[in-house]
């Protein structure tokens, strides 16, 4: 394992970080958390930026040595996050990049990289969730095309998203891996509603999506008929893999923040405290060990992340929501103002333990992929 970097990438991040210097303090002011479709405006503006000063590309172009680097000196600098541009960056976009065919490589890559298009995640189901396998959406082919009937949950930016990375079933005798098809979706396609959904948070960022008789080309199915849950597993472990890499650089600086505020506020004085700050910062320097880890390992296998980015999914959903209970420990009764830092963030980190694959899904991943242990009966 080599975690050193080369003069190249040293030079990268040098020129990464001059240029951020140069161009943060230009951009607008952010726009309000509910209003989705200027969120989604504001996410394609800042991706072009990128694209044009020539880092659009990260996500998939470049080595994983690269990205991470990338991602490391953006969210220290506070540049803005992906947002809208989630998973086309993040997950459809490594997934197509990795398992689409040429033609499809020119069709769906530009326009995220140019910040044009945005893409939603349709997976989870009411009744497959944690047990994604288990989904009922059924695709039968009619001609050139797949019709779909079924629906979605948790569907990440479907409000304001061009397409979707879509599971369906397409042969319902089959085992129920065994069965499932990848499809790209034009969300403007006929017979799709979408719903939005309110976090806990006050945030809206997920929907429900109905699917009646939705007709999806042929053309857009990404690898073989049958054989999206080996997509399906790409897509999962960048989603698992690098996806996260820079909320542990942020979790680290509200780490910092945090024992900040306890040295004004008193509550340093408390040594249960200051123990706890102490393990947390321990654990994040090992999950970001663990990140440099992940990214060798891919690095070496041809860009793809493994099996390590559940161990390293597993640890930081847990790591977040500790050190968010801190937080609310600093904060005492202010843990209750949602206008003060930390207090949304705190809410939002219930559901790391669920998305992305829920805990319980890791621990069975790392069990039998990882440790050699049986399967489940």
């Amino acid at each position: 394992m080599d975690l050193s970097y080369t003069p190249e990438e040293e030079e990268f991040r040098a020129r990464l970080r001059e240029w951020l210097a140069k161009v943060l303090p230009t951009l607008p002011d952010k726009p309000s958390p509910q209003d989705w479709p200027a969120r989604r405006a504001y996410d394609l503006g800042w991706q072009r930026m990128l694209y044009d000063a020539g880092y659009g590309d990260v996500h998939w172009g470049a080595s994983p040595t690269v990205r991470l680097i990338f991602l490391e000196e953006t969210e220290k600098a506070g540049a803005p996050y992906v947002g809208a541009n989630f998973v086309g960056l993040l997950h459809a976009g490594p997934t197509i990049a990795a398992e689409g065919s040429e033609e499809q490589r020119a069709r769906w890559l530009p326009p995220v990289l140019r910040g044009e298009e945005v893409w939603c995640q349709g997976f989870s189901e009411p009744d497959a969730g944690s047990d994604l396998a288990s989904l009922r959406t059924r695709a039968h082919r009619d001609g050139d095309d797949y019709v779909v009937n079924g629906s979605k949950i948790w569907t990440s930016h479907a409000e304001v998203a061009d397409w979707c990375e879509l599971l369906v079933r397409t042969d319902p005798r089959a085992p129920k891996h065994r069965g499932i098809t990848w499809l790209a979706m034009p969300m403007d396609a006929p017979g799709i509603t979408v719903r939005p959904l309110r976090t806990l948070a006050g945030s809206a960022e997920f929907a429900e999506v109905f699917l009646d008789d939705v007709r999806v080309p042929v053309a857009n199915r990404v690898g073989e008929e049958n054989d999206g849950w080996r997509v399906t597993m790409v897509t999962l472990s960048f989603e698992r893999g690098t996806a996260f890499v820079g909320e542990v650089v942020a979790c680290r600086r509200v780490l910092g923040e945090l024992a900040a505020e306890a040295r004004r506020n008193g509550r340093w004085e408390d040594p249960v405290l200051r123990r706890r700050l102490g393990r947390l910062n321990a654990e994040f320097r090992a999950l970001w060990r663990l990140t440099q880890w992940n990214v060798s390992e891919a690095e070496a296998s041809g860009g793809v992340p493994g099996v390590g980015g559940s161990v390293f999914k597993l640890r930081y959903s847990h790591a977040r929501q500790a050190l968010y209970d801190v937080a609310a420990e600093v904060l005492g009764p202010d843990c209750l103002d949602l206008e003060r830092g930390w207090v949304v963030d705190r809410l939002s980190s219930l559901s790391y333990t669920i998305a992305a694959g829920t805990s319980q899904i890791q621990r069975n991943i790392v069990g039998e992929r990882v440790l050699g242990l049986p399967k489940g009966r």
